[in-house]
Parts: C-alpha cells; sequence; structure tokens
C-alpha cells in the first residue's frame, strides 16, 4: 500500500475542506463542525507559538474525551510539536517521572488536576500551564448547571475528610512561582497561525506516547508522522465497507491511549468521521449514545462490551445501527463475542497491537473468515513470525514463542533509551514481549505475556486458557488468573473472579467446573470473589496488582476458599 508522507495535521485541513460543516464531535450533544475544529486549532497553535512551541517542542495533554483534547492535539502537531499524551488519573509521582523524562514547558491541563500539577510543575520544568474545564464545550444549560454540581460535590468531599463544619468555596490553587497559567477559551481568540508546518514525516516525531507502567517505570514510545499515518491508512483499509460512507465512532477509548488515539482521532479525521465523545466509559450511557447517534463503528475492550452485555434491560435499546467494533487491548472471551454480536447484529472482532506499533498489527477479518481465540492476521505491509525466545530463531506454525513484527507502524524507538531501544529492536523487526503461535493457515493466536507465564510443578500454564474456561461459567461476569507462590510446586494458580449480578458461584463449584475443561495442572488452586477487577483506564487487567494483593500465606488459604468479596489493592 501507499501510505502518505504528511504532517498528520494535514488530514485535518484537507477534511475542513471537503467537510466544513460536517459534525467533528459531539459532546453531551453540543456538535462542533469541522470548520469551527479547524478554526479553534490554528488560533490555539498560534497561541502555543507566542509561548515558545515550534518543530520538536513536546507539549503535554492531560486530558480525558473532550473537544479540547482534539484541538490541543491538533494545534501542537499543526506547528510540528511532539504530542505527549498523559493519564488524568496520575498520581503526583507518576506525573513527574512522565513530565520530566519528557523534557518539556508547556501542559494543558484540566482545572481539576491543578492540585496534583501544582506539586510537581516545579520539579518537572514546567513553565506554562494551559487549563480547561470539562464545562467549556458543554452546551449552555449543562454549562450553566456544571459549576452547582461541582460545588454541591465539593461540599460532600469537604464534609468527608473535615467534618460537618467544612463549608465555603474550595482553596483556590496557586501554581509554583514561575509557572504561568493560561485560560484554554481565552487562547482561542489568538490570531492563526499559518500551516500546517512542513515536516519529515519518517524522522519527525509525532507522538511521545509513554507506555502504561504496568510492569515498571513507563518509557516514552517515539511514534512519527509516518508510523501514525500508516496505522490509520492500514485501518480505513480493513474497514473497506466504511469507505467513503459518512460514518459515527462511539469514542469511549481514551485519547490518551495510542489504541484510542489511532483508531478513534487519527482515523475520524482522516476520513471524516463524527465522534461521539465519552469522557468516561459508562455502560448505561454508552448504549444510550449507540442508540441516539447511530453510529456504524465502535473500537473497544472487552470490559466495555461486557459491561454492556450484562445490563439487565439491554435488549430494550435499539443497537443496530453498529457495523463493526474492533476489541483489543486484552484477550477477548469468545461468550463476550457471541453475546455482544446477538444484542447489535455488528461484527465484533479480536485484534492486537502495542504502543509500540502505533498501536494496530493484527486482527481478524471484519466481513471475512475469523477464527475464535485468534488475533487474526497481520495487517496490510505488517511481517509476523514467532520466534524462539532464546535464540530468536524462526519457528515452524503451531509452536509457541516470542511474537515478531515488522512494519509502517513500528516505532522508532524508546525516548532517550538507546540500549532497551536495541533490546526489542532487532533488524527492523520489533519483540512485543507477548507468546503466541501461529497455525497453517497464518493466523496468530496470543498465548500470554512472557512475564504472565505460571510455571507450577515443572509446567507451563497460561493464565488466557484458564480465563477463558472461567468465561464460560455462566455466574462469571468476569476472571483473571496470576500465578502465586507455593512452596511446593513454585507456583500455583489463582483465580480472581467477579460473579455477574443476582449469580452465586463456589469455590468447590468453580473448581468442578474447571476440572471438566483443563488439565489437571492448570486448575486453579485458589479463587477469589471481588467486586471489581483493578484495571488501566483503557481497560487491561492490572495483574501485577492482583498479584501483589496476595498477601501473606495465611490471607492466601483464609479469604480465597470462600465467596466473601474484597476488591485487591
Amino acid at each position: 500500500m501507499s501510505y502518505p508522507e504528511i504532517n498528520l495535521a494535514r488530514w485535518l485541513e484537507d477534511t475542513a475542506a471537503r467537510h466544513p460543516d460536517r459534525a467533528a464531535t459531539v459532546y453531551f450533544g453540543a456538535r462542533l463542525s469541522y470548520a469551527q475544529l479547524r478554526q479553534h486549532v490554528r488560533a490555539l497553535a498560534g497561541a502555543l507559538a507566542s509561548l515558545g512551541v515550534g518543530r520538536g517542542d513536546r507539549v503535554a495533554i492531560i486530558l480525558p474525551n473532550v473537544p479540547q483534547a482534539v484541538i490541543a492535539y491538533y494545534a501542537v502537531l499543526w506547528l510540528g510539536g511532539v504530542v505527549v499524551m498523559t493519564n488524568p488519573l496520575y498520581t503526583p509521582r507518576e506525573l513527574l517521572h512522565q513530565l520530566r523524562d519528557a523534557d518539556l514547558r508547556v501542559v494543558v491541563a484540566l482545572d481539576l488536576l491543578l492540585p496534583r500539577l501544582a506539586q510537581v510543575a516545579s520539579d518537572a520544568g514546567i513553565r506554562h500551564v494551559i487549563v480547561t474545564s470539562v464545562a467549556d464545550f458543554l452546551p449552555a444549560p449543562l454549562r450553566l448547571l456544571y459549576p452547582l454540581r461541582q460545588a454541591a460535590q465539593a461540599r460532600r468531599e469537604r464534609r468527608r475528610r473535615g467534618g460537618a463544619h467544612s463549608s465555603g468555596p474550595p482553596p483556590a490553587v496557586r501554581l509554583p512561582e514561575g509557572v504561568t497559567r493560561h485560560d484554554f477559551r481565552s487562547l482561542l481568540h489568538h490570531p492563526p497561525a499559518d500551516g500546517p508546518a512542513p515536516v519529515r514525516a519518517r524522522e519527525d516525531v509525532a507522538l511521545l506516547q509513554y507506555t502504561g507502567g504496568t510492569t515498571g517505570t513507563s518509557k516514552g514510545v517515539v511514534l512519527t508522522h509516518f508510523n501514525l499515518a500508516a496505522n490509520c491508512t492500514q485501518i480505513e483499509a480493513w474497514l473497506y465497507k466504511l469507505r467513503g460512507q459518512p460514518t459515527t465512532v462511539l469514542a469511549a477509548l481514551p485519547f490518551f491511549h495510542v489504541y484510542g488515539l489511532t483508531t478513534v482521532l487519527n482515523f475520524a479525521v482522516m476520513s471524516g468521521a463524527t465522534m461521539v465523545l465519552m469522557p468516561r466509559f459508562e455502560a448505561r450511557e454508552a448504549v444510550k449514545l449507540l442508540q441516539r447517534y447511530r453510529p456504524q463503528l465502535f473500537p473497544g475492550v472487552p470490559t466495555m462490551y461486557v459491561a454492556i452485555n450484562a445490563l439487565p434491560d439491554v435488549e430494550r435499546y435499539r443497537l443496530d445501527s453498529l457495523e463493526a467494533c474492533i476489541s483489543g487491548a486484552a484477550p477477548l472471551p469468545v461468550t463476550v463475542q457471541e453475546t455482544f454480536e446477538r444484542l447489535t447484529g455488528g461484527r465484533l472482532i479480536e485484534g492486537y497491537g502495542l504502543t509500540e506499533a502505533s498501536p494496530v498489527t493484527h486482527s481478524n477479518p471484519i466481513w471475512g473468515r475469523r477464527k475464535a481465540g485468534s488475533i487474526g492476521l497481520p495487517w496490510p505491509d505488517t511481517e509476523a513470525r514467532v520466534v524462539d525466545p532464546a535464540s530468536g530463531e524462526p519457528l515452524p506454525p503451531g509452536e509457541v514463542g516470542e511474537l515478531a513484527v515488522r512494519g509502517p507502524q513500528v516505532m522508532k524507538g524508546y525516548w532517550r533509551r538507546p540500549e532497551e531501544t536495541a533490546a526489542v529492536l532487532k533488524d527492523g523487526w520489533l519483540l512485543t514481549g507477548d507468546l503466541a503461535r501461529m497455525d497453517e493457515d497464518g493466523y496468530f493466536y496470543i498465548v500470554d505475556r512472557k512475564k504472565d507465564l505460571i510455571i507450577a510443578g515443572g509446567f507451563n500454564i497460561y493464565p488466557r486458557e484458564v480465563e477463558d474456561v472461567l468465561y464460560e461459567h455462566p455466574a462469571v461476569k468476569e476472571a483473571a488468573v496470576v500465578g502465586v507462590e507455593d512452596p511446593y510446586r513454585g507456583e500455583t494458580v489463582r483465580a480472581y473472579v467477579v460473579l455477574k449480578e443476582g449469580q452465586t458461584a463456589t469455590p468447590d463449584q468453580l473448581e468442578a467446573f474447571c476440572r471438566e475443561r483443563l488439565a489437571a495442572y492448570k486448575v486453579p488452586r485458589q479463587y477469589v470473589f471481588i467486586d471489581e477487577l483493578p484495571k488501566t483506564l483503557v481497560g487491561k487487567v492490572l495483574r501485577r496488582a492482583l498479584r501483589e494483593s496476595a498477601g501473606s500465606e495465611a490471607q492466601a488459604s483464609g479469604a480465597t476458599r470462600s465467596t466473601a468479596t474484597g476488591r485487591p489493592a
């Protein structure tokens, strides 16, 4: 295929010229057209330039899915700058690491995050904070009500922390000396910038995307304009039946994660689609939006589809507009896929990717042959193979090894980490860290993360295989399996289980169910019933948090064999 070598912001310029009146975003009913979006982007780009932002300069965006996130993203790219998408849920410690590591001076952030930013701004070297509110782009009635709602929440929170006499307005947040605060909406009146700036698409960085840090200190993944443009072009090819049609996308995936950034934001602007923004996913709100705006596309993660399937009255909603749903970031249980397709009539297929590949490398064909439990086929111009983890030599079909990929979407490397880059990039091949196998038809299957592999009594146990069995149990809503220390087996299998509302199950019942479907050494020896699994905001289960919550051996031998619920720390 051919891939455009452009500044990604050129897509916004072109789409606004073709479809000026088409809605780019819908946010609680308020529509922002592509012409208005371009106008705001040019104005904010002009304001950023006046603050010293230029080609190659990093700017952090710490926002949920609100119109301001779209505006800020393209304004930075418009100048040839580098976007650093940052999770709004980060703690001060996590913020400090990322902002300092990215070596930036300008941050665009939500007003609710100012207390955290105030703690780290000086140490991180921040000079300018552009502040916006969730209410800034709400329709007029909701914008008027928002301060009242926030004030009521603040009063409740202060009472909870400080007693009944904690009333009055919250104390104003003061940024450290030397850090200037700017109002986002005011900057939209700045004289517009020319552009978009020319870039060397294969060399110039568009995005510095930090890995989640679930296995250690997060690293900045360096993605070029070409990397991201290539992955969007591949998406368009995979969604060939939607090409040229006015498309609406449910924007439930957060833009600060590369999965949402590529499959929703970049793809929508490239194709002229309308994004229905969800600042925070909630299943009930999602089905209401699906019914009201009739989107054709809904990229998501398994937990989103699980939550929709579990709504007790979901069948009363009209969800039949959906044509394509791509599930990533975590394994998609077959029962979840089948239930969601029955409810919507759309196609839900499993795919695969990682931040280091912009992120998508594989998926099942949406309107072609798919295989249950498979991540599908490599995308156009993407090579994939399974290699021996020790020698690096390719393995034949059917054998389990490490998945390696090569293609136009693969990163340049890790930000200022040459040794770690060299460890995962070999002659253009990216070593993913995932254990996989390929069948005779070229379909790939993720067996598990190398770090999640459980070795019990000398046997290799892959958590996903055990989880798939647990998902088949009629009482199980979600399940996650980890290895915990065992004095005899080295490790043993522990299952964390979330039950469906109104359902019950005992450890003995689950064990009997698993023994009918798994070899004896794979059957979980411990079961913990919890209210919810710990996850990243994009929906990936935090196995490390589950392992850390294992606690003492006494606790494990007590709570794990009961139906008492608990929540991992």
